[in-house]
């Protein structure tokens, strides 16, 4: 199901996004969808790096790794 979400946007961005949709053909709709989920996933990302940083865990150089794995 789909929801329906107003907000509201500088005239700049507003602009760009006008040119975007022109030059690609899709809809303002599409592209802020699109933008919408590619920031939600890379705060994902962010928040669990920021999670897993404040585990502590012992974390290892390149050249460990690769002197581990015989890799040298």
């Amino acid at each position: 199901m789909s929801k329906y979400i107003g907000i509201r946007i500088s005239d700049e961005l507003e602009e760009a996004l006008t040119n975007i949709s022109k030059n690609t053909n899709k809809t303002k709709s599409f592209h802020i969808k699109k933008a919408i989920e590619q920031y939600l996933e890379d705060l994902e990302d962010y928040l669990e790096g920021l999670h897993i940083l404040s585990l502590k865990n012992k974390t290892y150089s390149l050249e460990e790794v690769k002197a581990k794995l015989g890799l040298e």
